[in-house]
């Protein structure tokens, strides 16, 4: 069975469609106009070995606020749907990711309780035009939509861009780890009977 989501979410700020595929190669076809956050979600993709085409268009006049916080909601979204029941999969993933002098770690539980910690210090505001106080933005409603758990550690770093694609490369080995089917698992990872 083919673990895939459709999203479309058009408001009066950003209209974006996204489509994803867990089982993938890690193919991304990512159009924003937000230039580092396609490069974010590249990296995501080809990491988590996903397969994400994303179409998107805001407000970014004003800034990348609606367009970034957006395209989380509709990311959680489409992961959520395309897990469906959670049946078989692993739940949990760890990954560390070194990127130069920067060492990050992400660790996930899709345990159907949203939640978001980062422990991580950004020593600039922006990455080229990039406000960095996005990327929380982003993780949180991510998180959120997924209903997922999820933690992010940045053990040291001090360059801004390698802190931020550390990040999200571990997010997506994370997540390929925590959406892996293991066919000891039957029913789901829970004592609760339920994700």
């Amino acid at each position: 069975m083919s673990r895939s989501a459709s999203i479309e979410r058009n408001t009066n700020e950003t209209q974006i469609q996204l489509q994803l595929q867990v089982d993938g190669e890690g193919k991304a076809n990512i159009q924003t106009p937000v230039p580092f956050l396609n490069h974010m979600l590249d990296l995501w993709t080809k990491h988590g070995l996903f397969d994400l085409t994303v179409n998107a268009n805001g407000d970014v006049e004003i800034d990348d606020h609606h367009t970034t916080e957006d395209i989380g909601i509709c990311l959680g979204m489409a992961l959520k749907d395309a897990l469906g029941d959670k049946k078989g999969i692993k739940r949990y993933g760890n990954a560390f990711v070194p990127m130069d002098e920067t060492l990050a770690q992400v660790v996930v539980d899709l345990s159907n309780r949203p939640h978001l910690e980062i422990r991580a210090d950004l020593p600039s505001d922006r990455v080229g035009t990039f406000d960095t106080e996005l990327v929380h933005e982003f993780l949180w409603k991510f998180a959120l939509e997924s209903r997922m758990n999820l933690h992010v550690i940045v053990h040291y770093g001090t360059n801004t861009h390698h802190i931020i694609e550390a990040i999200f490369k571990a997010l997506g080995r994370a997540l390929d780890e925590a959406t892996t089917v293991d066919p000891r698992i039957k029913g789901v990872p829970s004592t609760k009977g339920m994700l």
